[in-house]
C-alpha cells in the first residue's frame, strides 16, 4: 500500500469510526421482485430473458454462463435460452462478455452504449447495467461486462447471488428460494476492483475427512472434485488455490485438474514447502535424498519438469525450500545455501519459460524457521512476493516495516483456520472468531500486505462461515470495521436462510465460535474449567446448553428445505461442541467425587459414557442421514483423547473411576466465590463515596470495554471489538499502522475507577489476545500505572520462549502481571497507556495483598461496579 493510500485509509477509519453500516456478501441489492418500466425483466410473466454470449469469449466465461442459466432455472423453473447470434435476439436479453474478447461487448463500446474506461486496464472488475436498444431487434439488455476473464465471471456469479443462489448451495446444501419475478434495477452495478490481488484457500490436512468423502463421491481429488472447488472459490470472488497436498498430486492424479483451473481462471500455487509447482508427493525414493547439497542435479531436473508442465497457465510459483516432509531444511540458518537454491530456481524459470524470471509471478513463504533466514538478512529479488505467515494459530508473526521501501512483488499473508502441529492439532470443528480474523488481517492490510491473502481451510467443511468472511474481507478490507462485524453475522444468516430467524442465527454463530475459541476442542480435558471456583464449569456448560436450546428451537420452526443447511452450518457445531464440553465437565466431577469416596461418582462415569456415545451418534447422523448420506466421512476427524500434539487413531473416552457402595458423609461441590457472593463492605463506609469497580474477596475483575474514561489522540482512537475475547470483548487502538507512542500525560490511555478496602502490594493481571511481536525489536509494549505514579512499561513479548508461546496459544490469552503499591484504601484510578499498536486487551484482574484469586481458566467474573 503506497503512502497516499495509507493516509486515505487512516482518514477513512476516522470517518467510519464504529459505523454499523452493513457490508457483507452483497451490500447493495439490485434484483427485486417487482416490475417497473425502468427495470430489466430477468424473469417475468412466465418467461426468462435469453442469454447472449460470444463463442469467441473465454471458455470459462461460457462455462459460467451455463451456471447462470442453471441458477435462473433453479430459482424460477424457467430455462433461459442461450443464443449465439445477434440475428436470434429477442426483446429482452442478458448480454455477457469480456472487453476485448467479445465482439458484442466491443460493438456496444463503439456505439457508446457502455463506457469502456470503467473497465479498460482494470483487474477483475465487472459492470452490470441496463442498456436500451443495444442491438437491432433488442428492446432492452442487461449487460454484464468484464475487464478480464475473472471480471466477467464475477459479474455472472454476482447476479446469481443477487437472485438468491448461495455460494454454499452445493457445499452446505443451502436451498435456492423459488421466485417467479426477478427484475434488475437501473444503474451501473459493480464491486469495483479487489484491494487484494490474489485471494485464496489452501486445502490441507485433508485426511481422513475430506479424502474419505472425495474418494467416495468423486473417486478422488480429480477434476470432478476440483470443479466444485473452483466454482465455490469464484462464487466467493476468490481467485487462488493451493490444492490438497498430503499424498496428493494435483497435476498427476488427473491432468484435467490443471486444464480446468486454467479454464475457470483459478490461479494455481503450491504450499510453502512445494517449490516450482511440484507436489511433495511427486518426489519418490528413486529421486534420491531431498537435499540440495548432495542431490542438486536431481532436484533441478525435478523442478524443471514442473515449470515445463506449468506452461502458460496462470500460476504463482513457490520458490525456496524446506526439509523433506514439511520440516526445517537444516539445523541453524544456512542463508548461503537457500540463496543459492532460489538463484537456481529462478534460472530454471527463465530457462524453461524463455523470458526473464521476473515475468513469472513468484512467492517466498517465510514459514516457521524460514522467517529466521529473513530476520538474519536473507533477501530475494524484488519481484518475488514475500508471503508472511501467522504462527499457525491465527496470530501474525511478521509484517513489513512501516518505512520499508516498496517491493515490486509486494507482500502476502498465509493464515490458518486449521492446523496439524504443536502444541496440538486442531482441525475438527470451526473455532475461528471472525473478530480476531478481522483484527489481524486489518493489521496486515494497514501495513501494506495486499498482494496475496491465503487461508488454510483444512477440509473446507466445517469452515464455511470464516472462509467466506476471509474472502469477502480480502476483496475490500476497507469496508470492514469493528462496528459492523456483528452485522456480517446477520447478513450471512439472511443470505443463507432466506431471512428466517437471522438475528437469532447470527447470535448463535457469534457465541459458539466465541466459546469454541476459548480453547480448541483437541486441547480440552477434565481440568480445563474449574468445577469448584467461580461456578466456572457449570457456567460454561450452561452457556452451551442455551445455544443448543436456541438452535433446536429454530430448527423446529425452519422451513423444512433449510434444515440440512442449518444442521451443517449451525446446529451440528453447536450440538457437538456443547456435548464435548459437558463430557469433560462430567469427567471432572467423576474424578472429584471418586476422590471423596462418594458413589455419585458412578453417576458421572455413566454420564461420560453416554455423552461419548452421543458424539458418535451426532457424527453418524451427519454421515448417514443428513442430505441422504451426501456427506459421509466429512466429519470423521478424531477429536477426543489427545495426549500429545498428534491425533489419536480413534476417539478415546476420558478415563473415569467407579467405587463400590460405601457409607459416606454426603458432600457436594462448593462453588467458591460464585457469581452470587455478596460484597463484604466494612462497617461505617459511605457507599456514595465509592467509585468504580469494588474489591471483593481480595480481588477486582474488570472487562476491558468497561472503562471509566478513554483518552484518545489525533493519531489513534480506542476501539472496542465486540465479542472478541474469552469472556466479553476486546479493546485496541486503531489505526494500527503507527509508530510507537511515547508515554506522557497526554498519551492515549484507558482509565478504570476502582475501590480498594485494603492497601499494600497488589498485582494487576492484564489479559491480552496472544499477539506476536510482528516488528523488528524487543516486543509490543503498553504502560500501566495507578493514579499519578510513574507508568511501568510492560512488554507483551518479554518471554519469547517456545513454552510461553505454546501456553498462550493453547489458552488463547496472554496474561502479563505487574506489581504496584497502594498506600491507602479507597478510590483509585488504574491507567493503561497505549504504546504499540495491535495489543488487544480483554480483561483486567487485580489481586490485593489480602486476597488470592482462585484458580480458573477464564478468570473471576466481573466485579460489582458503582456509578
Amino acid at each position: 500500500m503506497c503512502l497516499k493510500t495509507k493516509i486515505v485509509y487512516v482518514l477513512s477509519l476516522f470517518l467510519i469510526g464504529l459505523s454499523t453500516k452493513t457490508y457483507a456478501i452483497n451490500p447493495d441489492k439490485y434484483v427485486v421482485n417487482h416490475a417497473s418500466a425502468k427495470n430489466f425483466p430477468l424473469v417475468s410473466k412466465g418467461k426468462a430473458a435469453s442469454i447472449l454470449v460470444s463463442d469467441k469469449d473465454f471458455a470459462g466465461v461460457l462455462k459460467v454462463a451455463g451456471h447462470l442459466e442453471n441458477d435462473i432455472f433453479q430459482v424460477s423453473h424457467l430455462p433461459p435460452k442461450r443464443i449465439k447470434k445477434i440475428a436470434e435476439t429477442e426483446d429482452f436479453v442478458v448480454i455477457i462478455g469480456t472487453l476485448g474478447k467479445s465482439e458484442i461487448i466491443d460493438q456496444l463500446v463503439k456505439k457508446g452504449k457502455i463506457d469502456a474506461s470503467q473497465l479498460r486496464g482494470k483487474w477483475e472488475k465487472f459492470t452490470t447495467q441496463i442498456v436500451e436498444n443495444p442491438l437491432k431487434g433488442v428492446k432492452k439488455a442487461l449487460v454484464i461486462a468484464g475487464s478480464d476473464k475473472r471480471g466477467t465471471i464475477y459479474g455472472i456469479y454476482d447476479l446469481s447471488n443477487q437472485i438468491g443462489v448461495s455460494p454454499w448451495y452445493f457445499w452446505a446444501d443451502v436451498p435456492v428460494k423459488k421466485q417467479s419475478e426477478l427484475h434488475v434495477l437501473p444503474g451501473i452495478h459493480s464491486q469495483g476492483e479487489p484491494k487484494v490481488k490474489y485471494r485464496g484457500i489452501f486445502i490441507n490436512d485433508e485426511a481422513p475427512a475430506l479424502s474419505g468423502w472425495a474418494f467416495e463421491k468423486f473417486g478422488g481429488f480429480n477434476s470432478k472434485f476440483y470443479d466444485k472447488v473452483f466454482e465455490l472459490i469464484l462464487r466467493m470472488k476468490g481467485n487462488y488455490l493451493w490444492p490438497a497436498m498430503w499424498g496428493r498430486m494435483f497435476y498427476v492424479e488427473d491432468p484435467q485438474n490443471a486444464v480446468l483451473a486454467d479454464e475457470y481462471g483459478i490461479v494455481m500455487g503450491t504450499s510453502h514447502h512445494e517449490p516450482l509447482t511440484r507436489a511433495h508427493a511427486e518426489w519418490g525414493k528413486s529421486n534420491g535424498k531431498w537435499d540440495f547439497n548432495t542431490n542438486s542435479e536431481a532436484l533441478i531436473q525435478f523442478w524443471k519438469d514442473g515449470i515445463k508442465r506449468m506452461g502458460n497457465k496462470e500460476t504463482i510459483v513457490t520458490v525456496g525450500m524446506r526439509g523433506d516432509g514439511d520440516e526445517p531444511m537444516t539445523e541453524g540458518t544456512a542463508i548461503g545455501l537457500l540463496e543459492n537454491i532460489v538463484k537456481s530456481q529462478r534460472n530454471i524459470i527463465a530457462e524453461v519459460t524463455k523470458k526473464p524470471a521476473e515475468e513469472t509471478p513468484q512467492m517466498w513463504a517465510l514459514y516457521k524457521e524460514v522467517q529466521d533466514y529473513y530476520d538474519k538478512g536473507m533477501r530475494v529479488p524484488d519481484d518475488v512476493t514475500l508471503l508472511l505467515c501467522d504462527d499457525n494459530w491465527g496470530n501474525i508473526r511478521k509484517l513489513p516495516e512501516l518505512n520499508a521501501k516498496p517491493r515490486k512483488g509486494g507482500y502476502g499473508i498465509y493464515y490458518h483456520f486449521d492446523y496439524v502441529g504443536g502444541p496440538r492439532n486442531y482441525k475438527w470443528i470451526n473455532t475461528n472468531q471472525i473478530e480476531r480474523v478481522w483484527e489481524q488481517m486489518d493489521l496486515a492490510y494497514q501495513y501494506g500486505v495486499d498482494k496475496i491473502w491465503i487461508v488454510n481451510v483444512g477440509d473446507i467443511k466445517p469452515m464455511e462461515f470464516p472462509t467466506e468472511f476471509f474472502l469477502d474481507m480480502a476483496w475490500n478490507p476497507e469496508k470492514f470495521n469493528a462496528g459492523n462485524l456483528e452485522q456480517y453475522y446477520v447478513h450471512w444468516a439472511k443470505e443463507n436462510f432466506d431471512n428466517q430467524f437471522a438475528e437469532e442465527i447470527a447470535e448463535i454463530l457469534k457465541l459458539y465460535t466465541k466459546y469454541n475459541s476459548r480453547r480448541k476442542p483437541e486441547l480440552l480435558d477434565a481440568k480445563t474449567y474449574s468445577i469448584t471456583n467461580y461456578n466456572e464449569a457449570e457456567k460454561v456448560v450452561e452457556d452451551y446448553q442455551k445455544l443448543v436450546e436456541k438452535a433446536n428451537s429454530i430448527n423446529e420452526k425452519l422451513q423444512p428445505e433449510y434444515k440440512d443447511a442449518f444442521y451443517q452450518l449451525v446446529l451440528f457445531p453447536v450440538l457437538v461442541s456443547s456435548n464435548l464440553n459437558e463430557l469433560y465437565v462430567a469427567a471432572a466431577k467423576n474424578h472429584l467425587y471418586a476422590e471423596q469416596g462418594n458413589p455419585i461418582a458412578n453417576v458421572y462415569a455413566e454420564k461420560v459414557k453416554t455423552l461419548f456415545e452421543k458424539d458418535a451418534e451426532l457424527t453418524n447422523y451427519y454421515h448417514t442421514q443428513l442430505a441422504n448420506g451426501k456427506w459421509n466421512h466429512i466429519m470423521s476427524q478424531t477429536h477426543i483423547g489427545y495426549n500429545n500434539w498428534q491425533q489419536p487413531d480413534k476417539n478415546v473416552m476420558p478415563k473415569t473411576k467407579t467405587i463400590g457402595t460405601v457409607i459416606y458423609e454426603r458432600t457436594k461441590i462448593v462453588a467458591r466465590d460464585s457469581l452470587k457472593s455478596k460484597i463484604a463492605i466494612p462497617k461505617n463506609k459511605d457507599l456514595d463515596h465509592i467509585q468504580g469497580f469494588v474489591e471483593n474477596n481480595g480481588y477486582i475483575s474488570i472487562e476491558s470495554k468497561n472503562y471509566s474514561k478513554a483518552i484518545n489522540s489525533e493519531a489513534v482512537k480506542w476501539t472496542i471489538i465486540p465479542n472478541l475475547g474469552k469472556t466479553d470483548s476486546g479493546i485496541t487502538i486503531k489505526p494500527s499502522n503507527i509508530q510507537n507512542i511515547e508515554v506522557s500525560e497526554q498519551s492515549p490511555r484507558l482509565e478504570y475507577n476502582v475501590h480498594f478496602f485494603s492497601k499494600g502490594k497488589i498485582k494487576v493481571h492484564a489479559y491480552f489476545s496472544p499477539t506476536i511481536n510482528f516488528k523488528f525489536g524487543e516486543g509490543l509494549k503498553y504502560g500501566i500505572a495507578f493514579d499519578s505514579e510513574k507508568p511501568q512499561i510492560m512488554n507483551l513479548n518479554a518471554d519469547s520462549s517456545e513454552k510461553s508461546w505454546a501456553e498462550s496459544v493453547a489458552d488463547n490469552i496472554k496474561i502479563i502481571m505487574s506489581t504496584h503499591q497502594i498506600e491507602n484504601s479507597g478510590n483509585h484510578v488504574l491507567k493503561i497507556y497505549a504504546i504499540d499498536p495491535a495489543l488487544v486487551l480483554q480483561k483486567i484482574v487485580i489481586e490485593t495483598q489480602d486476597g488470592k484469586v482462585l484458580e480458573s481458566y477464564l478468570g473471576p467474573p466481573e466485579s460489582f461496579r458503582t456509578k
